[in-house]
């Protein structure tokens, strides 16, 4: 799969766009923390075999980063590789709106 296919595959789950926001907002947690998070503020009961799942999709695709330290590991967000979203398809801020 190309990296292209990944990324669109990584963002087009709801519950991976959510842990994205999540890193968003809190970069740097636990599988524990993730999964917390999502539990308590979105209400999804997935398992943390799920999330763990969802992570790494996310992680094939660039997206995530992870960091061990000890015996955790640190999710942390990249967003480096939507840039290929932009550059595939830019903006003309000239253009009018229909």
């Amino acid at each position: 799969m190309d990296a292209d296919a990944e990324l669109f595959k990584a963002i087009g789950d709801a519950t991976r766009r959510t842990i994205l926001d999540e890193l968003t907002e809190k970069d740097g947690q636990t599988l524990f923390e993730i999964c917390s998070r999502l539990t308590m503020k979105h209400g999804l009961g997935s398992s943390r075999q799920a999330i763990s799942q969802h992570l790494a999709v996310l992680e094939q695709a660039g997206l995530v980063r992870t960091r061990r330290q000890g015996r955790y590991k640190f999710h942390h967000l990249d967003t480096s590789p939507l840039r290929s979203i932009v550059e595939r398809w830019p903006i003309d801020r000239e253009a009018p709106n229909p």
